[in-house]
């Protein structure tokens, strides 16, 4: 009789699922232990971390399946050990040989948005590391394209840290249309498509896991109808993984465009993605330094605040020229919390349209996705 609830309790408690993965505990070999002696119940777990975040969600659901199969008076015990380093290695080959399959599979299926689609440009805004304005850049680069009259878009694929639909000070959902996810315009007509618009609010933590993360890039690209654009702008995450690693190789992206800031150690980081590019063979159109100087608006003295410019060395390593340098200025964190940023008057940035442009042009490869 034991022996025929111990199954019945692991084929039911194999059922749930890892939210993060899209598996069930017992498609990931997770099930460790079920025995059953007399009232007494003991499941035990096997996490790929023990610092997982769903423990106590796996706990509670195993509680309650065991409860309902060996009766209300069961005493339930869930334990939980962590998997072997070989344990961990073979799951995670695994899983990217699934993953690798399905998005062989999804390139084989565009989606109906992606069929609509006309971008000639895709760009991606990429660092290596966080805090050094990637969603800065990507949205002023944006704001300056727009002014001089071309149709822009800007995908923020910092998933777990979007920050873009509140610089443009957008905050409804995206609406449905044709199949597809309409994306929302800014004041002055840009696109704008991140996670922060599909969460019951913007400071709603996202716990994923990496193939959840690269899953909802791809959907930005399969199904977000974007239309007719001259440029999609990629706010890219933080390092070099396996969200950086999606952009740049499951979607059409002509270049990069690198933000660093004068700090050697930033620039040391950022140097790390200028190999990753390289490695997959995409161009690095430019390099922006973000925080490069203070400007004193009584005399006009520049002032290196966090040292000594590092843009040329990123440069020399990139082979790529510098595009700007931007100075601090007090006023555009101001416009940025309100969601103002398109006011901002950024002369360095309406100068160098012409010339990241023209490097697009001569740099990146051009693509119509039109399907």
């Amino acid at each position: 009789m034991a022996s025929e609830l111990e199954a019945q309790i692991r084929e039911e408690v194999g059922k749930i699922i890892d939210p993060e993965i899209g598996k069930t505990l017992g498609e990931l070999d997770m099930v460790r232990e079920v025995t059953v002696d007399g009232n007494k119940v003991k499941v035990v777990i096997a996490l790929t971390t023990m610092g997982c975040p769903l423990a106590r969600s796996f706990e509670d659901d195993v509680r309650k399946i065991a409860a309902r199969l060996a009766g209300d008076g069961a005493q339930v015990d869930v334990e939980f050990t962590e998997m072997t380093e070989v344990e961990k290695q073979r799951l995670s080959e695994k899983l990217q040989a699934e993953r690798g399959q399905q998005q062989e599979k999804s390139k084989q299926s565009p989606g109906i948005a992606e069929k609509l689609n006309n971008i000639k440009h895709v760009v991606a805004i990429l660092s290596g590391k966080g805090g050094v304005g990637k969603s800065l850049v990507t949205s002023l680069l944006a704001v300056a394209l727009r002014r001089k009259g071309y149709s822009v878009g800007v995908m923020d694929a910092d998933v777990t840290g979007s920050s873009i639909p509140r610089l443009f000070g957008i905050s409804e959902r995206p609406q449905s249309g044709f199949g597809a996810i309409i994306p929302p315009r800014s004041r002055t007509g840009i696109y704008i498509m991140g996670l922060n618009l599909l969460l019951e609010s913007e400071d709603q933590p996202v716990v994923w896991r990496g193939p959840l993360v690269s899953g909802a890039i791809q959907q930005f690209w399969k199904d977000v109808l974007w239309g007719e654009l001259d440029y999609l702008l990629i706010d890219m995450p933080p390092g070099t993984s396996d969200a950086a690693l999606t952009v740049l190789q499951q979607l059409p992206t002509e270049g990069v465009v690198l933000v660093t800031t004068p700090q050697d150690l930033a620039a040391m980081i950022v140097r790390k993605a200028v190999h990753m590019a390289d490695m997959l063979k995409k161009p690095v159109l430019g390099v922006v330094e973000n925080m490069s100087y203070f400007k004193c608006p009584k005399c006009g003295a520049e002032y290196e605040l966090f040292g000594p410019s590092q843009a040329n060395k990123v440069a020399e390593i990139a082979d790529a020229p510098i595009l700007a340098k931007i100075p601090i200025d007090p006023e555009l964190p101001k416009l940025c919390d309100v969601g103002r940023i398109e006011d901002y008057k950024a002369p360095v940035f309406d100068e160098l349209v012409d010339k990241f442009t023209e490097l697009v042009e001569e740099k990146g490869r051009k693509i119509t996705v039109m399907i």
